[in-house]
Formats: C-alpha cells, structure tokens, sequence
C-alpha cells in the first residue's frame, strides 16, 4: 500500500483538485440558423448538421 510521506495541507490539496472541475457540455452555435446545439448533434431547428441538410423540419 502506499504511505503518505508528509501531510498535504488543505490549500495545495484544493489547487489540485481544482483543475479537474467539470463544467458541463459546451454549446456551439448552429453555422445555418445560429441556434445553440450541443456538439455533434443535428440542429433541432433547421434540421443542419455539418452545413447540409439531413432531416426535413416541419414549422407548425
């Protein structure tokens, strides 16, 4: 097992763990219509992904 050599004081412990804080999905910006998407997913609004058309949207 490992041992500890020496205590880890509260603050270095946290500078540590900091850098690994996970922020959630980022959203991109659809290139057709501008709407927020998440990334690699097709637009819910124009029905873009990837700057073609792949599924037909009907406006209600």
């Amino acid at each position: 097992m490992a041992v500890q050599q020496c205590k880890v004081s509260k603050c270095n412990l946290h500078k540590r763990k900091g850098a690994n804080q996970y922020y959630g999905v980022k959203l991109g910006k659809c290139s057709t219509c501008g709407e927020a998407v998440r990334p690699h997913r097709v637009c819910m609004k124009c029905g873009t992904y990837g700057g073609r058309q792949v599924i037909s949207v009907t406006s209600e």
